[in-house]
């Protein structure tokens, strides 16, 4: 799993992070994930695991982690795709692991309202945060979700 990025950390490749459940995957995410590969050299996704999900919003909609991994997988922009092996909601196990040059984060998160565990990890691994990535809030699995139950 983390032998391939480490092998992209040693050819000096730019390596950019971004992470979520992507459950279910909709329009929001393809632009984070294509503007997240415009910052780096290789993109690597942190998908958040049905355990995280269910803790996170009470359920995981109706694909599995491998389902959203094997998705997510096939999709251009992105290089390599691990779950999430943390127990937080938040992505400081994975951020640890893959130790990228620069986390993206999507258009709903800005400055100063980000986990202070994932701020401090980003400190430690010399990280940096980019945000607003893929443009404003234009979808959200949640919103998808309570729409699909007629809320």
């Amino acid at each position: 799993m983390l032998k391939g990025i480490l092998r992209f950390l040693r050819l000096r490749k730019i390596v950019v992070a971004t992470g979520g459940g992507f459950d279910p995957l909709h329009e929001g995410h393809i632009r984070l994930l294509k503007e997240a590969k415009q910052l780096g050299d290789v993109l690597v996704v942190m998908l958040n695991s049905d355990e995280q999900l269910r803790k996170k919003k009470g359920q995981t909609f109706y694909l599995s982690e491998d389902e959203r991994k094997e998705i997510i997988e096939s999709i251009r922009y992105v290089d390599k795709v691990i779950i999430d092996p943390g127990k937080n909601i938040t992505c400081e196990e994975a951020l640890k692991l893959v130790k990228p040059d620069i986390l993206a984060k999507g258009g709903d998160r800005i400055e100063g309202v980000m986990p202070e565990i994932e701020l401090s990890v980003c400190q430690e691994i010399g990280c940096r945060i980019v945000y607003n990535v893929g443009g404003a809030k234009v979808q959200s699995s949640s919103w998808l979700i309570k729409r699909s139950k007629g809320s």
